[in-house]
């Protein structure tokens, strides 16, 4: 895989080219939401994988995995995937990519929680108070002092779905394929948010011409992410390749600077840091439990 001998490294590797690639994707939804309104990008995040996600999903299993599924699961993801997807796009149009991130960071935390209740899984006092620790590291991202939290608080409602629905794929996954619900989160999300631009003003505006390889990016830099953090999880342990997730703060701080050269405020790394290290914290603790 990728010309590497060892399946450790070569699952390092794999996670960070799919997290170098969704941050990339990111960016070029950052530059769309400009133009767009956020229901229409959210749209087309999803209309511009719908095609990609449909071969893979033929190609790795056929057309039955996809028909004999727990769908009321896969519609709540679905639902969720609208909601998660459009907040993410008003968080990025307001915010820069590194805010976002910090504060999006929060979600291993979330999914700690929805844990100790959906899955009846067991969290001890030391994982609280790095759960604790890693929310007041929101504080250090966004001051309660500084007006303006209808965006981060958007960015967190995203981390929010987004724990939600890693839990559910936890549950879902006991029976279903990973490219079914691959499939019908990306197929409801492209659905679900068409629909609501089509009903919300300003409603559906024509596509520039220019940005149609923007588009194309989206779709091809969405589906090598997507492909590197499940090959990543598939040949490689989850403590030794999950971390990993968190060097898409490095991307992030790249492309800000120099696409919108923006640099990012001490508060903001340090958010990041605290948050960071608290869902590190977990990952480890988790590593030695399984073990």
């Amino acid at each position: 895989m990728l010309g590497i001998k060892s399946e450790r490294l070569a699952g390092m590797a794999s996670m960070l080219m799919g997290v170098a690639s969704f941050a990339c994707m990111d960016a070029a939804l950052k530059l769309l939401s400009t133009d767009y309104p956020l229901f229409q990008v959210a749209a087309l995040r999803g209309l511009a994988a719908l095609p990609v996600v449909f071969t893979w999903a033929m190609y790795a299993g056929g057309p039955r995995q996809l028909v004999r599924i727990r769908w009321p699961l896969h519609l709540i993801r679905g639902v969720l995937s609208v909601f998660m997807m459009a907040t993410f796009i008003y968080g990025i149009q307001k915010l820069s990519l590194a805010k976002t991130y910090a504060l999006f960071f929060v979600a291993p935390l979330l999914i700690a929680i929805f844990s100790t209740f959906m899955l009846g899984e067991r969290v001890i006092r030391a994982q609280w108070v790095a759960i604790v620790i890693g929310f007041a590291g929101v504080l250090f991202v966004r001051p309660p002092e500084i007006a303006g939290w209808v965006a981060p608080l958007a960015i967190l409602g995203c981390a929010l779905c987004y724990a939600f629905s890693s839990v559910l794929v936890k549950i879902i996954g006991r029976t279903d394929t990973t490219q079914s619900m691959v499939f019908w989160m990306t197929c409801m999300l492209a659905i679900g948010a068409t629909l609501l631009t089509l009903l919300v003003p300003p409603g559906w505006k024509a596509i520039h011409s220019e940005h149609y390889l923007l588009i194309g990016g989206i779709a091809i830099t969405g589906a090598i992410g997507q492909w590197g953090i499940t090959e990543a999880f598939k040949h490689a342990p989850a403590a030794s390749v999950a971390p990993l997730e968190y060097s898409g703060m490095a991307w992030v701080l790249m492309i800000d600077f120099f696409v919108w050269s923006v640099t990012p405020e001490w508060q903001t790394l340090l958010g990041a840091a605290v948050i960071i290290g608290s869902g590190l914290y977990l990952l480890r603790f988790e590593s030695r439990r399984a073990s």
